[in-house]
């Protein structure tokens, strides 16, 4: 039996895990101290020990993962999302290795990872890109700096280099701001990343954050699975992800969509990957932000909206079994609300709430799936993304997904840390959400209402 060793932990191990067992593949786990008895490892066929808590000994620490793998007669690695996920000297380490890398091509995730180059492969594409600066390292001449914010012009955004997912990224309204602004989000993304390299991109203050889910077969063709939106965020961390988006008019989807493949055609992409941009609600145009070479936390929307297991398929492609997957066969059916369910207290400034869960229980529905990696007696530490589920729902409609979502949310049972449960019931009932009015500050907009009492 083929051995896929999964180089991750919590809910995405656990959810790679599930499509490797329908594939009959033999599942790898590893594991840091911290997670001596968590739910991957307990689950896995095998799980291999590979280091002390901190992410950057343990799930960052390539040599480590590569010899679990070797030592447990892997075929393939899976990455998952976050930690190694987009490093392509991993990846190309992985193939030197005789292994499969479950994921695109280093080439590709060098180039998508570095922002001035993945902005020109937009541009060289037909895509719209915001003006942006070059990466540098703080400690650059302040002038020169400054220089390059004044070029891209303020208001603006600092953001990791190596980075993803909102991890890190400042907005910035004045030169004054900026040289602080530009050390501290380079020290998050050493310590996310390991590289604290940062660039400066022009802000755009009301907008929305859409993305396209696309997959490559790595010869050239690439079809998209249609987009999502994630601009229901905090910080620049997405809460609640839907698809397809709400009153997004049709032909503003369609060139979204059309500019994600011509994107990903252009750079011969293989495997599962997002295409990111941001639509401004003034103009309604729309920019490329990035491209994440990766699975993302939420895909499970458009699984659920389209019928395509996006881990099968990178399971599939990776072991030399070209999926049968066209665009013509690929269609929305209903709408899909994920809500990321988090051990915080939204009532003390979404501080994390890490400690021993209780009591865990979920609602049966045959139309809400949960993603989640925890159960009573788990420990939530301050090690890691204190993530506890993810809770999707699917229904006919956008009202009945989004009632069935909260109604979820509702019955949910935790006991023994906080949680930001309520704040999501609240948001999901909240008027504008109800309505589509959504935009990346209506979260920041109404943060009062929403986490009051």
């Amino acid at each position: 039996m083929k051995t896929v060793l999964i180089a991750n932990r919590g809910e995405i191990a656990c959810r790679i895990a599930r499509s490797c067992r329908e594939l009959g593949l033999r599942v790898g786990a590893v594991y840091s101290d911290a997670d001596v008895g968590a739910r991957h490892v307990l689950e896995a066929d095998v799980a291999v020990r590979i280091g002390p808590p901190p992410a950057r000994e343990s799930y960052l620490n390539q040599d480590a993962i590569l010899d679990a793998a070797v030592g447990i007669g892997a075929t393939a690695i899976h990455p998952g999302y976050g930690f190694l996920a987009e490093n392509a000297g991993f990846a190309a380490r992985v193939e030197e290795a005789g292994l499969i890398f479950v994921g695109p091509r280093a080439d590709s995730i060098e180039l998508m990872g570095d922002k001035e180059q993945a902005r020109q492969a937009a541009a060289d594409a037909g895509v719209p890109v915001l003006p942006g600066s070059s990466r540098f390292v703080p400690g650059t001449v302040a002038e020169k700096v400054v220089e390059m914010a004044n070029a891209v012009g303020f208001p603006l955004l600092v953001k990791a280099s190596a980075g993803g997912g909102g991890i890190g990224m400042r907005h910035v309204e004045t030169p004054q701001a900026l040289e602080e602004v530009v050390v501290a989000t380079s020290r998050v993304a050493e310590r996310a990343f390991g590289d604290g390299t940062v660039y400066l991109e022009r802000y755009v203050a009301l907008a929305r954050h859409v993305e396209v889910q696309v997959f490559g077969f790595g010869d050239g063709r690439v079809v998209h699975l249609y987009e999502r939106d994630c601009s229901l965020q905090r910080r620049f961390q997405k809460v609640v992800e839907e698809s397809p988006a709400p009153l997004l008019p049709d032909d503003v989807r369609q060139h979204l969509c059309d500019s994600a493949v011509a994107l990903s055609e252009r750079i011969n992409y293989r495997g599962a990957g997002t295409v990111e941009f941001i639509v401004d609600l003034e103009s309604m145009k729309y920019y490329f932000l990035e491209m994440n070479t990766r699975i993302q936390v939420e895909h499970p929307v458009t699984e659920c909206v389209t019928g395509v297991d996006l881990v099968g398929l990178q399971l599939h492609l990776a072991l030399g079994q070209a999926p049968q997957l066209s665009q013509e066969h690929i269609q929305i059916n209903g709408h899909a609300v994920e809500a990321r369910l988090y051990a915080e207290d939204p009532t003390q400034a979404f501080r994390p709430s890490p400690g021993r869960i209780d009591q865990i229980a979920f609602p049966f529905d045959p139309n809400i799936r949960i993603e989640c990696a925890v159960q009573e007696g788990s420990d939530i530490t301050p090690y890691y993304d204190p993530l506890i589920a993810k809770i999707i729902a699917w229904a006919p409609t956008r009202p009945a997904a989004l009632d069935q979502l909260a109604a979820a949310l509702a019955e949910t049972q935790i006991d023994g840390i906080a949680t930001n449960r309520q704040f999501l019931i609240r948001l999901l009932q909240h008027s504008r959400t109800r309505a589509g009015d959504v935009s990346v500050r209506m979260i920041d907009d109404e943060i009062d209402v929403l986490t009051s009492g």
